[in-house]
């Protein structure tokens, strides 16, 4: 039997919502800047690296470790 890491999950989850909220966030930036494709390029690789990240420590901790015998 296996137990879950809620931790890793708790976590993977808030990095998630990060990742999302800095995403929606920078958009609104893209008026004042002077250049708005390079800036969404940008922030959209460091979203989906944050987002990437968050999914593995969710799945790792969904899967857990094996319990102590």
């Amino acid at each position: 039997m296996r137990r879950r890491n809620w931790r890793l999950i708790a976590v993977g989850t808030v990095l998630l919502v990060l990742a999302v909220l800095f995403f929606l966030s920078m958009r609104d930036m893209t008026l004042w800047s002077n250049d708005p494709v390079a800036l969404m390029r940008t922030v959209g690789e460091v979203s989906g690296v944050v987002g990437g990240i968050s999914l593995a420590m969710i799945a790792f901790g969904l899967i857990g470790r094996k319990a102590p015998a």
